[in-house]
């Protein structure tokens, strides 16, 4: 056995070099991989897209009689619609004319008849065009063009609550160039024809149109003069303002009284469902001396007293009925 013992030793010793060996060698290969941890420790994830300009949404209508159903208007990525409060989605729009969207709207006394306006309404070089509006009568599973073909830019589609064959089409037109069909349009026979109600040049649109709930007879309009170029982007200009109509959009007042002087660029609207007497822009105005301040105002009907509390524009405002009247800004 004492004989035996050098011998085991050895061949224990002779075992133990292959194996610690065979760790080296395996070692090293790993080491010339380029694929090992060291190399990727540098390296951070990152979004690849869809990207901040491609991937935003410029609008969405939910089913007033099932708030879980609504639909999304994606700036370069169709519409979409969900049954259940987001939890899944469905590509509703991917074999039409047209990918960009700028709107959405339900018919108030139809959920399932869907209208699609089609072109994003922002002005940034990276967007994209439309083919005018198009309307769903199966809540969203088809889609016909009902015209405004050379509109390109759709900001807002109201459809009236007392009958649904009126509807109003808020076309901004054209960004790189004048022409198209720019305005407010309405049609009395659910968009087989389209009457131009506001027209203001072939360089300006209308932004934006918002209707008063208890007499949909009385608009607001904003019109929008813009042109894109691939250096620069005029945005306002001198034939930007508000108009109302109290008769449906056979005629129009130019509201002045507390807006803003000078240019006016994109002006959005929105109306009390409250106390429609108050009626809400947000101006993109060059008064200030900056630019592309947003500044909102509120008309007062009532001659309301406005007290503001903002620290850095401390001030007080007596309005009077009819006027407009800034709440904040800066």
């Amino acid at each position: 056995m004492a004989k035996q013992l050098p011998l085991l030793l050895l061949s224990v010793f002779i075992l133990s070099s292959s194996i610690i060996a065979k760790d080296k060698d395996e070692d090293n290969e790993k080491e010339k991989s380029p694929y090992i941890s060291a190399t990727f420790n540098g390296l951070k994830f990152r979004l690849i897209g869809p990207a901040a300009t491609s991937g935003r949404v410029t609008d969405f209508a939910v089913n007033p009689n099932n708030i879980h159903e609504f639909y999304v208007a994606v700036a370069c990525g169709n519409v979409w619609k969900t049954t259940n409060s987001g939890t899944t989605w469905e590509p509703v729009f991917d074999n039409y004319g047209s990918f960009s969207i700028g709107c959405v709207t339900l018919d108030p006394n139809n959920s399932n008849v869907v209208y699609i306006g089609t072109g994003e309404n922002n002005s940034q070089r990276s967007v994209s065009w439309g083919d005018g509006i198009y309307r769903s009568e199966d809540g969203g599973k088809s889609f016909k063009n009902i015209g405004l073909k050379t509109s390109e830019h759709i900001g807002k589609i109201l459809v009236d609550p007392r009958d649904s064959k009126v509807i109003y089409v808020a076309a901004q037109g054209p960004l790189w160039g004048p022409g198209g069909q720019r305005g407010l349009y309405k049609s009395t026979d659910y968009g087989t024809k389209w009457d131009s109600v506001l027209y203001i040049s072939e360089n300006t649109g209308v932004n934006d149109v918002v209707m008063d709930p208890r007499n949909p007879d009385i608009l607001y309009a904003s019109s929008y003069q813009r042109r894109r170029h691939v250096w620069v982007l005029l945005d306002g200009g001198p034939e930007g303002a508000i108009y109302k109509s109290t008769d449906a959009g056979k005629t129009w007042n130019k509201q002045e009284s507390g807006l803003p002087k000078g240019d006016l660029g994109r002006i959005g609207l929105a109306i009390s469902p409250v106390n429609p007497d108050y009626v809400f822009a947000i101006i993109e105005a060059k008064e200030n001396a900056i630019r592309k301040t947003l500044i909102k105002f509120i008309p007062s009907i009532h001659g309301l007293q406005y007290q503001q509390t903002a620290e850095k524009h401390l001030s007080r405002w007596v309005t009077k009925p009819g006027t407009w009247m800034i709440m904040h800004y800066g």
